[in-house]
């Protein structure tokens, strides 16, 4: 049985990452579905906005929002009841919640969380360090990260340290290579937070024979070896929990997940490190 499709339409104010983040995630609850996204960022005015539904009457389908204007966002659900297409504010319900629990209303402003703030600097300045340090480079300045990643090749150490810069955490990682030592900047480091990444074997030598493949070389490696890299994946396993590290199996984790994780880690690595200090 074929997948089926439906047009999704996000119409933002913004960007649209908020209504791209809740759409991708509701949408991944229905299996053999797939949506055709449209996605309409920046619409902030009256001509824009009419060009949308334009669109939005060309293929009918699911349309979500998140326009702060009310005459807008009021010209786009009577557009969508005229034509048939089913039409939700996303950020409708949470304003309301707020707006009930604060007692007071909203100030409308279009794309308000990414106004050019300390929190936005700050993420700026953990990706240049994340950037900086990427893949053990500049190991002299693993103190001054949040998050020091340690993992064998091909664990995903790099999406996820960009990952967690954006969000705001510097963080370095650092590739665990059997053989070759690891710097000497980790001995004694107490205020990052340090953790290991690990994969089975099965997981690893698929993402590396996937990475000769596109490389166009030899596949007769022990990096893809099914015993050396058992052994490989064991002495990284030793090494952390010598080190009292804690290890995180990514091989059913997806990027977001791993951070997840690591973030939790940190939090309590965080009130510890406070704690003795």
């Amino acid at each position: 049985m074929g997948r089926s499709y439906f047009h999704l339409h996000l119409v933002s104010d913004s960007t649209g990452e908020t209504l791209i983040a809740v759409s991708r995630a509701a949408a991944a609850q229905y299996q053999g579905v797939a949506s055709i996204e449209h996605v309409y960022p920046l619409v902030r005015t009256r001509a824009q906005l009419e060009r949308v539904i334009a669109e939005i009457d060309n293929a009918p389908g699911i349309v979500l929002f998140t326009l702060v204007d009310r005459e807008l966002a009021e010209r786009l659900e009577a557009a969508c009841g005229a034509g048939g297409s089913p039409c939700l504010s996303v950020l409708g319900p949470a304003l309301n919640l707020f707006q009930s629990y604060l007692g007071q209303s909203s100030t409308p402003r279009a794309g308000a969380q990414h106004m050019l703030n300390p929190e936005y600097f700050r993420r700026i300045d953990a990706l240049n360090f994340t950037m900086a340090n990427d893949d053990g480079q500049t190991p002299e300045n693993l103190a001054q990260a949040d998050i020091v990643i340690i993992g064998v090749s091909r664990t995903s150490k790099t999406p996820t340290s960009i990952y967690l810069a954006n969000r705001g955490y510097k963080t370095a990682n650092i590739p665990f290579v059997p053989g070759i030592p690891l710097p000497r900047s980790l001995d004694g480091l107490r205020g990052p937070l340090v953790v290991g990444l690990i994969a089975t074997a099965e997981r690893i030598i698929q993402i590396r024979q996937n990475r000769l493949l596109t490389l166009r070389a030899d596949s007769d490696t022990e990096y893809v070896d099914r015993v050396a890299v058992a052994e490989e994946i064991a002495s990284a396993r030793r090494l952390f929990s010598a080190r009292a590290w804690p290890i995180i199996d990514v091989t059913r984790r997806s990027i977001e997940e791993t951070a997840a994780a690591i973030l939790d880690l940190y939090r309590e690595h965080r009130l510890k490190f406070i704690a003795q200090a």
